[in-house]
């Protein structure tokens, strides 16, 4: 009876851990003195695919998806410009008054908004969130269950306490969460039904620097981002000595994901190790088991000038990464450098929204 209770938990579990959750992401940064970079930027993001862009240099909105493009029109852009426009301003200012609350000059400063929805197909589960973060610290989070903002540090109250007396605003969150953001995901995940609800099976390669060095079995190109990577031990899950990575996205638009299995060459040689790669909506397993001829490495060269065939593309992916990352959160790695306590911006775009910018952060 208990192996089949535990089995049960298992597929309970598998079964949660894929099920399909979309996603309506919308973030928005703002900075002051960091040179040759934008003051202000928006992304918008639908299941972790960008939707669109704006920054505060060109003042464009522009759409970074076809089927994004297809379905609006000249006007619908320029109002969308305008609402970004607004909530540039709104940031600006924001900054200024949070400098001057703080009593700081000169440096560099940044500011993160951040909201947005999920909704799970099978369930209908519903989420939303909300948070601000500033110069790299959490500021402000929405409260799903009281419906109000709460103070992450105490100098943020005075910000919660306008926030909180300000019953329009109130009033929008509530609706924006229950209703707005999730018939504007829908809609998004409708419009974009094909590129979104494909299913690219991954590529996956195992991955040693030194005869010391971890196991890393590397799973990239798959879509969407729901993944399990998992070692087994003679046909049993291993968790000992195994660092799970993030889901990273690769530019062009698949995702990434490694897990890291420290383990001596006696070990794997004397027990069966395999690597077995899950993703969302992909029946099929993909398996690799550690051997030596499986394994990728650089064994024996004295540079990176000519490593093994799969950690070309390996790096490539990451510095294409690097590149999308800084393009939306270069502000963030400067602060980084002044504080551990990173705020990570994920924020959801409902562009059907007519609250703006300028009511969102008034204080």
């Amino acid at each position: 009876m208990k192996g089949v209770i535990l089995m049960f938990l298992g597929i309970v579990h598998l079964r949660e851990a894929f099920s399909v959750t979309h996603s309506l992401k919308y973030f928005s940064t703002a900075s002051s003195n960091i040179p040759n970079f934008p003051e202000f930027m928006v992304v918008g993001m639908v299941d972790g695919v960008q939707m669109v862009l704006y920054d505060s240099n060109s003042q464009k909105v522009v759409p970074k998806q076809d089927w994004i493009n297809k379905q609006t029109d000249a006007e619908f852009w320029e109002s969308e410009r305008e609402k970004f426009f607004d909530f540039q301003q709104s940031f600006k200012a924001e900054v200024d008054i949070l400098k001057q609350r703080f009593n700081q000059s000169g440096g560099v400063h940044v500011l993160q908004y951040i909201y947005g929805c999920s909704r799970n197909d099978e369930t209908e589960q519903r989420d939303g969130f909300g948070k601000l973060g500033y110069n790299g610290e959490d500021f402000l989070v929405y409260d799903m269950n009281t419906l109000t903002w709460n103070a992450l540090k105490q100098q943020a109250n005075f910000m919660r306490d306008k926030w909180n007396n300000d019953n329009g605003r109130l009033v929008f969150w509530k609706t924006y969460f229950s209703q707005t953001c999730i018939e504007c995901l829908k809609k998004q995940v409708v419009n974009g039904k094909r590129p979104l609800m494909r299913t690219v099976p991954p590529s996956v390669s195992l991955l040693q620097k030194t005869p010391s060095s971890p196991v890393t079995c590397h799973a990239t190109g798959f879509y969407p981002s729901g993944v399990m990577v998992v070692w087994k031990k003679d046909g049993q899950d291993h968790h000992e000595d195994v660092k799970h990575g993030e889901t990273l996205p690769n530019d062009d638009g698949t995702f990434q994901k490694s897990s890291h299995l420290k383990v001596t060459p006696e070990e794997w040689k004397n027990n069966k190790y395999q690597c077995v790669v899950q993703v969302t909506g992909i029946k099929e397993d993909f398996i690799k088991v550690l051997t030596e001829s499986e394994i990728q490495t650089n064994w024996g060269k004295t540079n990176w000038d000519d490593p093994a065939p799969n950690i070309v593309p390996i790096i490539g992916v990451v510095v294409a990464l690097l590149l999308l990352v800084v393009a939306v959160v270069v502000g963030v790695v400067i602060w980084k450098k002044k504080s551990k306590k990173g705020f990570v911006p994920a924020s959801t775009n409902d562009t059907d929204s007519a609250y703006s910018g300028k009511d969102l952060l008034k204080t």
